[in-house]
């Protein structure tokens, strides 16, 4: 019996926690905590504990006391995330490590797949970032051991980074214990995630007193590497110790692995989605109409309710990547008491990745062009060409690029535990996390050098064929294989910096009331300061003219790479006509000889621009919690009733640091550009609040059957990039299109979800179930965007008086056909010669400087804004997981059905503002494993089916794609195993479109990645 003061010193806990959450202010809040509390299932021979906050370990070894038998491996594995689905609140999925530093997967992204409902994306051939019932990797939180963890990313170099989706491949999968897939709502979660809230749980000494460890060294052999495939390591080792009677525990956790794969690919840049009545005054971009002569070189033109697109650019790439990435952890673990525990943990991660891409390439002007379609309502391409002068000089065009970058992860995280009397529980928990991305170049994070053969005479892409036949011929005397004829052309060399801080603390309570109809209350409050900044800026060089003569670049510079090997098993590619070569170049050694000859950057050697956009980004959440467990029975079952809510109040303060715009000049046939000079700074602000109730019941109508319905509001805050201040204007603008430019909107609200979630599950055996889930999501905020138009300070060349004095001669001496913008600036260029320059060298660019007399420039900036669109999602999961009996065999099927209310409408033109759901998709996954004795072997199939990647005037879809994985095991003496796998063994291909398969956008092909190596357990 507990003593007076006992009972006296609990009440007392239980009143400090509640006057901490009432002492919150009325207007801030966040979101927090991933205790979850387990519920007693008298039914379970030997529950395994669901992971606290603190990520308690769940036994690599189940003991059935039933029958006696020890479960270890991949069937213990099974066990352990059937009974955390089985004892969780709401509906959760997990994955466990079958033993310490054993976790099934390689990569925690491909690991996750194989949840119900879960479907990954794939970044350079591995998995990175997922997507939940349909919702994208931004609308996933994800945690590590319960915080809220920064993500940062640097893309191309000229817009604002915006994601906060966590990237997979940062971490290494040997040091992880669980990953758990929350994906009804509840009051102690932490907000952020409408698809679901993942939670990274890595191991803690103390949980498995004494002294373990494991120790593997494998090598990766990935067969899509262009030229020779090399073997690259993969060193991973976890050691943790007890010492003082279990007082005191020590972790540390290590891995480094390198992988060298290519990712080559074709792609299409496709102009708009045009009604076939559809034909601007000067035709760019749009099929031309009688009675332009033009017209006659359109076979079976579209009608003129047919939606079509034509062709921009297109490329064949071949692309090589170098990954290397450093984990660690360290955890120093103190329990002078039981009832104390403190944790100190540090986890550093190091990821560098570099990309080198070379192609041969062709852009359009849209002038002499033919081409063939099909019937509509959306008019596919079979054909488009286009026929230039010899005048015209085109270019055929071979580019080099450079991207490298270094991503740093450290967080460093404290954890205090008081288990006091009567039951009750407090926690601290608090850490201080960044991530940060930065250029590991002297050049930049993202960087491109063009070189150019000129003197196409036509050029075509064939699109009858999954893959696209790119053909070019050109004039007499010019050879695309002869490196002497090679120009250097334009450049650009991008510098971007990201950096995401957390710092957060929890307070957390739960009180245990021993069974009674008052099961248990947790309450808390969280804190989360998120500063974000983001900084940009490039070297330009519109040379693309010519810059100086091939004599300037040495021929061995280049080297010839053929095409068609590239890509094996593509339908489509060694057609005939079909570029089947190209140069490539060595951009180490070009960049400084172009500098060098013509100061590209600025002759000094150095090729990293200033940041001319800052920007900084303040995010502060304080949400206290509230949840009441109730445990009853009803109809002489078992059944739980938990109720919650969480509040919380957020703000934002963006700043931003923008280029100014100073000049503008008509430098290419349809595009001018917009030159800058200083910087303007501007702040915004922005506040909101939720109140996010959940409601979550279980019952068991039946022994070993679970009923689940579960009621919830969740939330997705904006991503970065929308939020940030500052108003950004594009360097290059179109001929009679105003210029455009975005800045962002931090007063945007978050989606908002109300969620129903519906599950039954029969757990028929120790390791077995079925369950059919159904959810329901009402989201509203959906964020798109508008547009507005402004006067600049700056004035449009092409629209002046010059422009007008040219079109109307020009239209006198060629009646009803429309000039050309290549004519209008020749005929400038003629008549009025004090107007105009040259730049350049063997193909001298003509340059028109804006004038005061030309007509004002027009700014059209985009904004976003949150949108009255609403749209549902429903779906379906279904899943088994079965044990052969004491075979070892067993199987894992699971299939997911998802259907969403704002779908995009595909015969629509692309001035048709459309509202549609992204990421939807049904998905699959079929597994087989045996696991018996020494021997452990799994095969495992994962698909998805196509889904619509992005919408905007024209949208963009993946094709279905299907991966085959297999793995194995073989210990031939206790503790020291043999293992292997094999990822995307058949070489599945990935293809992207847009409004029908004969829009392609990319397609790559698939390779099978090998890895090996041995482990030694302890």
């Amino acid at each position: 019996m507990r003593s007076s003061a006992a009972r006296s010193l609990s009440r007392w806990v239980i009143g400090v926690s509640t006057l901490a959450i009432a002492a919150a202010p009325a207007t801030a809040l966040a979101q927090t905590g991933t205790t979850q509390n387990t519920q007693a299932d008298s039914t379970q021979t030997a529950p395994t504990p669901t992971p606290s906050a603190q990520g308690s370990q769940s036994p690599a070894v189940v003991a059935d006391t039933a029958q006696d038998i020890v479960v270890t491996g991949i069937r213990a594995s099974l066990r352990s995330s059937m009974n955390i689905k089985r004892n969780a609140i709401g509906v959760v999925d997990a994955i466990s490590a079958e033993d310490i530093g054993k976790f099934p997967d390689t990569n925690l992204a491909e690991s996750l797949q194989r949840i119900t409902g879960v479907s990954i994306d794939r970044s350079n051939g591995e998995g990175s970032t997922v997507t939940v019932r349909g919702f994208g990797p931004s609308f996933n939180l994800v945690l590590l051991n319960g915080r809220q963890m920064p993500t940062s990313t640097i893309g191309d170099g000229v817009s604002a980074p915006s994601s906060r989706s966590f990237d997979f491949a940062n971490l290494a999968s040997e040091g992880v214990k669980a990953l758990e897939v929350y994906k009804s709502g509840e009051a102690t979660l932490e907000s952020g995630g409408i698809g679901s809230t993942i939670n990274i749980i890595t191991p803690r000494p103390l949980d498995r007193p004494g002294l373990h460890g494991s120790f593997s060294v494998k090598g990766i052999l990935d067969s899509s590497r262009n030229g020779k495939k090399p073997i690259t390591p993969e060193i991973s080792g976890i050691i943790s110790d007890t010492f003082a009677d279990n007082r005191i525990g020590i972790m540390l956790i290590g891995d480094y692995s390198k992988i060298e794969r290519s990712n080559n690919s074709a792609n299409v840049g496709w102009r708009d989605g045009y009604l076939g009545s559809y034909s601007p005054d000067n035709n760019w971009g749009a099929l031309p109409m009688a009675p332009d002569p033009r017209a006659a070189n359109i076979t079976n033109r579209p009608g003129p309710n047919d939606v079509y697109a034509v062709a921009q650019n297109a490329s064949y790439d071949i692309v090589d990547t170098n990954r290397e990435r450093i984990n660690g952890q360290a955890v120093l673990q103190f329990r002078p008491v039981d009832s104390l525990t403190a944790t100190l943990d540090y986890t550093y991660s190091r990821y560098t990745i570099e990309t080198h891409d070379s192609s041969v390439g062709i852009y359009y002007n849209h002038a002499d062009t033919s081409s063939a379609w099909t019937d509509g309502p959306i008019a596919d391409p079979i054909f488009y060409s286009e026929h230039f002068q010899q005048s015209e000089n085109k270019d055929y065009t071979y580019s080099g690029s450079l991207t490298k970058t270094l991503n740093e992860n450290k967080s460093l995280g404290f954890n205090l535990k008081w288990e006091a009397p009567q039951g009750v529980t407090i926690t601290l928990d608090a850490h201080h996390s960044t991530a940060e991305s930065k250029p590991d170049s002297p050049y930049g994070n993202s960087n491109s050098v063009t070189t150019a053969i000129f003197g196409i005479d036509n050029q075509s892409i064939n699109f009858q064929h999954d893959f696209p036949i790119i053909s070019t011929s050109f004039y007499p005397g010019i050879d695309p294989l002869d490196a002497g004829q090679i120009h250097a052309t334009g450049n650009v060399f991008r510098n971007s910096y990201f950096k995401d801080r957390i710092n957060q603390i929890r307070l957390m309570g739960h009180y245990d009331n021993e069974g009674s109809f008052l099961d248990s209350i947790d309450w808390g409050v969280d804190y989360v300061d998120n500063k974000v900044r983001s900084a940009y800026g490039y070297i330009q060089n519109d040379t693309w003219g010519g810059l100086g003569t091939p004599d300037d670049i040495p021929d061995n510079l280049f080297t010839l790479e053929s095409i068609n090997d590239k890509f094996p098993g593509l339908n489509g590619v060694g057609q005939d006509g079909m570029i089947s070569q190209f140069y490539t170049f060595d951009f180490n050694k070009l960049v400084p000889l172009l500098d060098q000859k013509f100061g590209i950057c600025g002759g000094d050697g150095s090729c990293r621009s200033p940041y001319t956009t800052d920007r900084q980004f303040d995010e502060r959440t304080i949400a206290p919690y509230i949840q009441v467990a109730n445990k009853f029975d009803l109809f002489g079952n078992p059944a739980h009733l938990v109720l919650g809510v969480r509040y919380e109040t957020t703000t934002i303060r963006s700043s931003g640091v923008v280029l100014f715009p100073a000049a503008t000049s008509w430098n290419s046939a349809n595009e001018l550009n917009i030159t800058f000079s200083g910087n303007t700074t501007d702040t915004l602000k922005g506040h909101y609040q939720n109140w996010l109730p959940a409601f979550n019941f279980d019952m068991e109508p039946l022994h070993n059957v679970k009923l689940r319905a579960a009621y919830s509001h969740t939330i997705t805050r904006p991503n970065y990039a929308d939020l940030q201040g500052g108003r950004t204007i594009d360097q290059l603008f179109r001929v009679d299109a105003p210029a455009t430019g975005s800045q962002g909107n931090p007063g945007l609200l978050p989606y908002k979800s109300k969620n129903i979630d519906l599950s039954a599950e029969w757990y028929y055996g120790p390791s077995s179930y079925i369950s059919v889930g159904y959810f329901h999501k009402d989201i509203s905020n959906f964020i798109g965007s508008t547009r507005f138009n402004t006067v600049s300070n700056l004035t449009n060349p092409s629209s002046g008086p010059l422009t007008r004095a040219a079109i109307a001669a020009l239209s006198a001496a060629n009646p009803g056909v429309p000039p050309t913008s290549t004519a209008i600036r020749n005929y400038i260029a003629t008549n009025y010669p004090d107007a105009v320059y040259y730049t350049g060298g063997d193909s001298p660019q003509l340059i028109i400087p804006g004038t005061p007399d030309d007509d004002p420039l027009i700014y059209q900036i985009t904004t976003p804004v949150n949108s009255d669109q609403t749209a549902t999602i429903d779906g379906w999961e279904f899943a088994i997981q079965h044990n052969f009996w004491n075979t070892g065999f067993g199987v894992i099927l699971n299939y997911t059905i998802v259907d969403g209310s704002a779908k995009y409408n595909n015969t629509l033109p692309f001035d048709v503002t459309q509202f549609a759901l992204t990421g939807l998709s049904n998905s699959a996954n079929a597994v087989a494993f045996y696991d018996k004795g020494p021997i452990q072997f799994r095969v495992a199939y994962n698909w998805r089916d196509q889904f619509l990647q992005a919408s905007g005037p024209n949208p963009t879809y993946i094709e279905p794609y299907g991966q085959v994985d297999l793995s194995g095991s073989f210990e031939f003496m206790h503790g020291l195993s043999l293992y292997g796998q094999v990822i995307n063994l058949t070489g599945a291909s990935r293809r992207a479109h847009r409004r029908s398969d004969a829009y392609v956008t990319s397609i790559s092909p698939g390779y099978a990645r090998y890895s090996a190596g041995i482990r030694f357990t302890f």
